[in-house]
């Protein structure tokens, strides 16, 4: 009997809501959903601020996004 591993890829993105970096993941996610197939986890490698006139105006994150290679 022979039995394969698994082998996974990261690709790196980066996202960004108005409301909160939970916000942003979620954007991200649903963003790389569309493209990549497999995704088996996600990691917050980053979280930053934009900020305009004394203002927080943007959460931006930036996310491991880790899947399964197909055969």
């Amino acid at each position: 009997m022979k039995t394969e591993g698994r082998v996974a890829r990261t690709t790196e993105i980066v996202a960004g809501s108005p409301k909160s970096f939970e916000d942003a993941v979620m954007i991200g996610f649903k963003r790389a959903s569309r493209t990549l197939r497999g995704i088996t986890g996600l990691r917050v490698a980053d979280q930053r601020y934009k900020v305009e006139e004394g203002k927080i105006v943007e959460y931006r994150v930036t996310l491991e996004v880790i899947f399964v290679l197909e055969n």
